[in-house]
């Protein structure tokens, strides 16, 4: 019988390409505020409701154990509304923290138990960013909320490891969904701009994104366990270079190379 998985946030964008990718495995049970998807796939089922909720996750586990045995379970759902120190109160800076943060630990708690209660081994593969290790400027709440779910990857890595259960987690770079390229099309410097910031010189795509998590889905990736895998076209690796203004307009002054 082939296995089941959970993609929550399946509906569109990255979390799509990843549920579109893995039911060449299996069955996938998408988790998604979504009362309805825009696509069909005969091995695909829907779950409408809030990934954060204990009671909804649950459920949605069950609905893939029915399909074939749930063995795969992916954290993909995300909210995405800025908030700065100065100018926004705590409490809400906080509650949009905890926003993201919910859905990867209710993911995981729902995984983790439901795997134990079957006594066998599984894979949880959470959804970060790039942000969590270098933020941009704006993004305080989601940086801060994607740092914390790679703790949490690596702490159910540790702690639930010896159950057979890997925990890991892939943290992208800029990735072409449909809301960016409505924004690509309102910006002409998007491409350059995107060049720019990752060595590979373009940005990534759903399917590229949605090839990684299955592999560290699949037994190929049995020895993994832990991990933050950057799937960002070397974006995080990549710091800014203080020659370059001087390599662009070569007769700028030493004070300017020096910036």
């Amino acid at each position: 019988m082939r296995p089941s998985f959970v993609v929550t946030g399946g509906a569109q964008g990255v979390g799509r390409a990843i549920t579109e990718r893995l039911t060449g495995s299996g069955h996938v049970v998408v988790l998604d505020v979504a009362d309805h998807l825009a696509w069909r796939h005969d091995q695909v089922t829907l779950v409408s409701g809030d990934a954060a909720d204990p009671e909804t996750a649950r459920r949605a586990a069950e609905a893939a154990e029915h399909r074939g045995p749930l063995t795969g379970w992916v954290n993909n759902a995300a909210t995405f509304r800025d908030a700065n120190l100065d100018g926004d109160p705590a409490a809400h800076i906080l509650d949009l923290i905890t926003a993201n943060l919910a859905l990867a630990v209710t993911g995981c708690h729902t995984a983790v138990n439901h795997f134990l209660a079957h006594r066998r081994p599984g894979a949880i593969v959470n959804v970060s960013s790039h942000q969590a290790q270098r933020p941009v400027r704006g993004a305080l709440p989601y940086a801060t909320a994607k740092a914390a779910i790679e703790g949490l990857t690596r702490a159910v890595g540790v702690d639930h490891g010896p159950d057979g259960i890997r925990t890991n987690a892939v943290a992208l770079g800029s990735i072409i969904t449909d809301r960016s390229e409505e924004y690509r099309a309102a910006h002409p410097s998007f491409d350059a701009q995107m060049a720019e910031l990752h060595p590979l010189g373009r940005p990534g795509t759903a399917a590229e994104v949605a090839d990684v998590v299955a592999f560290l889905l699949s037994p190929a990736a049995g020895f993994v366990n832990g991990a933050i895998l950057p799937v960002d076209g070397g974006r995080s690796a990549n710091g800014p270079d203080p020659e370059a203004q001087t390599r662009r307009a070569p007769n700028s002054s030493p004070a300017t190379r020096a910036t």
